[in-house]
């Protein structure tokens, strides 16, 4: 039996977190050894399988007392400290600070670590401090998993020519159900209120839309994350009048049931990695319209005209004449429903779990 251990900052309800929930049960229910090493526990975490043992590595209330220099170090101690105590076949980081911790923790363990770039590589890796870490550490990772050809091509050559490119595993909950030959005068949106989302964007776009639709309302479902986007989506909503006909539904854990007879599904996002709430809305079924955002998540799963629509990042009169259109020719939105749908037989949890498992099988070969 093979021992893996993932490692992130916690559970908490996100992109990241979700695949490492997802996939980690896949692991365990193929019979490896499974931990997920987490520096904090969060308000609202994703479930995990029961066979997982989920460990904590991040500060103990002594260490939260030690200044910002100590604090950095303790971490890389107690993650260390776990590691050498498992010793794992494999360690698969996510996101930049844990990518960060898991390359310097294991110097000297001769222990394979997998990284995992998860969002917009420009804003999140192109600092000076990161720049420095990628060309002392990145060098170490065993392999990297990307999940756009763009976020792989900013890095250098020799962390691309051991990179994958895998999707994000959707949920089994969201494939497979009926489409409806009739849907509800809803367009919908889903995924954390956070500022890259720029939900407020698709709130001005549906102002527009509600002009010439005004049966149809929009349902925004998500968690706040507490950045301040919640509050300036309520403003904006009562500037605009629009209280009746947009909503704010909160986090749901029951989209799959919550979003299925959905007119459309529209999302507007300045960038981010590949957004797991396409890939659900797509399963579904749902005709989707997203903006084309860097690093390349949606262009990656929706052909133009063929399983969905893009529209050009920050523009809401093109997002609003997307929206439009799909509500106004239903034959269209059928058509482009029913193969968004498709994207479910390319990415299942089954069908990413084997594009894991085979990468990380040809690291310990080559090892």
């Amino acid at each position: 039996m093979k021992r893996i251990v993932f490692h992130l900052n916690c559970l908490e309800r996100g992109g990241a977190e979700r695949v490492v929930a997802n996939l980690s049960g896949q692991f365990a229910a193929h019979g490896y050894e499974v931990y997920i090493a987490t520096e904090w526990q969060g308000e609202d975490e994703y479930e995990i399988d029961s066979r997982i043992r989920r460990v904590h590595v991040g500060l103990d209330s002594r260490q939260e007392r030690h200044g910002r220099v100590r604090k950095f170090l303790d971490r890389i101690v107690n993650l260390r400290r776990f590691l050498r105590s498992t010793r794992p076949d494999i360690v698969i980081a996510f996101a930049r600070r844990a990518n960060y911790r898991a390359l310097t923790s294991t110097i000297g363990l001769r222990m394979p670590v997998i990284i995992s770039v998860r969002n917009n590589p420009i804003g999140y890796y192109d600092a000076l401090s990161d720049r420095i870490q990628i060309a002392l550490l990145f060098r170490r990772a065993a392999g990297c998993v990307f999940q756009t050809p763009d976020q792989r091509d900013f890095f250098p050559e020799y962390v691309r020519r051991r990179s994958r490119v895998i999707l994000n595993p959707i949920g089994d909950q969201f494939i497979g159900n009926p489409i409806p030959a009739e849907r509800e005068k809803v367009v919908v949106h889903s995924g954390r209120l956070v500022h890259f989302k720029n939900q407020c964007m698709l709130v001005r776009a549906f102002v527009l839309v509600h002009q010439k639709h005004p049966d149809h309302i929009l349902k925004i479902y998500g968690q706040d994350s507490h950045d301040g986007t919640r509050q300036k989506l309520e403003e904006l909503i009562r500037e605009q009048g629009a209280q009746a006909y947009v909503r704010l539904m909160g986090g749901s854990s029951t989209l799959e049931r919550d979003m299925v007879n959905a007119a459309a599904a529209a999302y507007s996002s300045d960038y981010e990695g590949m957004p797991n709430v396409t890939l659900e809305a797509m399963a579904l079924g749902l005709p989707v319209v997203a903006t084309d955002c860097p690093p390349g998540g949606p262009r990656m799963v929706i052909t133009p005209e063929v399983n969905g629509l893009l529209v050009p990042v920050g523009d809401e009169r093109a997002l609003a004449a997307a929206i439009d259109r799909l509500i106004e020719d239903r034959e269209f939105a059928q058509r482009l429903g029913a193969n968004a749908a498709q994207i479910g037989r390319r990415a299942s949890s089954e069908v990413i779990f084997g594009e894991w498992q085979d990468y990380i099988t040809e690291i310990l070969e080559d090892r």
